[in-house]
Order: structure tokens, then C-alpha cells, then sequence
């Protein structure tokens, strides 16, 4: 099947700041796609319009530098290996793989998620509509990451979310679902800092792991392990 890929970008210059808006709209068998975004208030797609890939296969990367950028992106298809890299501040993530339809099982996700700043906004979503097969999800905040939001939700039969912040006042929020057992859920979590609130959700049939490491005082920690 022949891929097809609408790409709209529109360019606004003020004299005061740059930015650009992009989205994406593809179907196909299969996309690789690299965006790399630099300046201020600059997206892929927003909140009332989300970029859209469905297809096969997906490989998304994007590299953000600057304050204030927007990510949403819904992704559906049996396969997605991305990298998204932010480096600045106020920036907002909203990755879904698997947001409906007969055709979006993500079977296989692969995220990496790197971010250098304060007071991002970060939410992935994978195996919404049915849990994926194999989910690897890696979310890793650089030194000096503060007051940033982390909601991760990933359902499926072998998850393995690892989340390493170095940074202050963060808040994470994890929801891991789908199948237990022949190594089922797990999450690793470290974080370096002060003043983290940490409130995780696993649910069984057993393979329920955790390994968490925090450093720095006030930490609010709660966890919830269902079997």
C-alpha cells in the first residue's frame, strides 16, 4: 500500500519570537519521520487538532529546543519506536499509541522520552484500546529538572517502564495495566532530588515488580500492587 503523508506547516514571525506549528496526518504500511523544532511556542499538532500516524510501522523522533513547545501525537499501528528530546522549559507531551480503531494495537512500543528543564508537562499513553505485546518506555529527566509532571499509563502483557529524574519538586503519576506473569509488569524507578510526590498503580495476575531509589528529603510515596 502506497504511504501517504500530509505535512501542514505554518510559519508566524513576530519581532518579538519564532514559531512554527506542524501537523501530520499519514497512512500507510510504513513511516520514519524526524522533526527537530527550535525557538519558542513551536508544535505538533495541539490540543484540538492531534498529528496522526496510521500504519504498520512507526518511527517518530523529535528534538525540541526551547520553552513553551507542544507535542500531541496519536500513533495507531502494530509497531512504534520513537525518541523525543526537549530541552527547555514549559513544554507539554501528549503521546498516545493506540487511540482507537480496528487497526491500533501497538503491539510492539518502544519510547524514549529525554528532557533538560523545569515545568514540563509530560503524558504518554500506551495500549489504550488493547494492552500491547511488548512495551519498553524510558522517561529520563537531565540534572536540574525541577517541577515537572509525569503521567505514564502503559497496558500490556510485558511493560517495563523505567523513569530516572534528576531534579527537584517533580510529580509522577503511573498507571500500569494489562497481563501479569512470564515477566509482566515492572517498573524501575529512580529519582535524585528533593520533594518528589510518586503515586504508582500496578495491577496483576502476578509479575508485579518494582525497584525504586529516590534521594533528597519530602518524598511522597505511594504504591498500589493488585494480584
Amino acid at each position: 500500500m502506497k504511504t501517504i503523508i500530509s505535512v501542514i506547516m505554518f510559519l508566524m514571525m513576530t519581532t518579538l519570537s519564532y514559531s512554527n506549528d506542524i501537523y501530520v496526518t499519514q497512512s500507510g504500511n510504513a513511516l520514519d519521520l524526524d522533526i527537530t523544532q527550535d525557538g519558542e511556542n513551536n508544535t505538533v499538532g495541539n490540543s484540538t487538532t492531534a498529528s496522526a500516524s496510521a500504519d504498520a510501522t512507526t518511527i517518530l523522533n523529535i528534538d525540541q529546543i526551547g520553552d513553551s513547545h507542544v507535542i500531541t501525537y496519536q500513533i495507531a499501528g502494530a509497531t512504534y519506536t520513537g525518541v523525543i528530546n526537549l530541552v527547555g522549559n514549559s513544554n507539554n507531551v501528549d503521546l498516545n499509541c493506540d487511540s482507537g480503531g480496528s487497526n491500533s494495537s501497538c503491539g510492539t512500543a518502544n519510547a524514549v522520552i529525554n528532557f533538560t528543564g523545569s515545568s514540563n508537562d509530560i503524558d504518554l499513553d500506551i495500549g489504550q484500546t488493547s494492552s500491547a505485546s511488548t512495551a519498553d518506555v524510558d522517561l529520563v529527566g537531565q540534572s536540574g529538572s525541577d517541577s515537572n509532571v509525569i503521567a505514564a499509563t502503559v497496558d500490556g502483557n510485558s511493560a517495563v517502564l523505567t523513569i530516572t529524574v534528576n531534579g527537584d519538586t517533580n510529580n509522577y503519576l503511573i498507571d500500569i495495566d494489562g497481563n501479569g506473569d512470564a515477566n509482566g509488569h515492572t517498573l524501575i524507578h529512580s529519582h535524585t532530588g528533593s520533594i518528589a510526590d510518586v503515586d504508582i498503580i500496578q495491577s496483576g495476575v502476578n509479575d508485579n515488580m518494582i525497584t525504586l531509589t529516590t534521594s533528597g528529603d519530602n518524598a511522597d510515596i505511594d504504591i498500589s500492587q493488585t494480584d
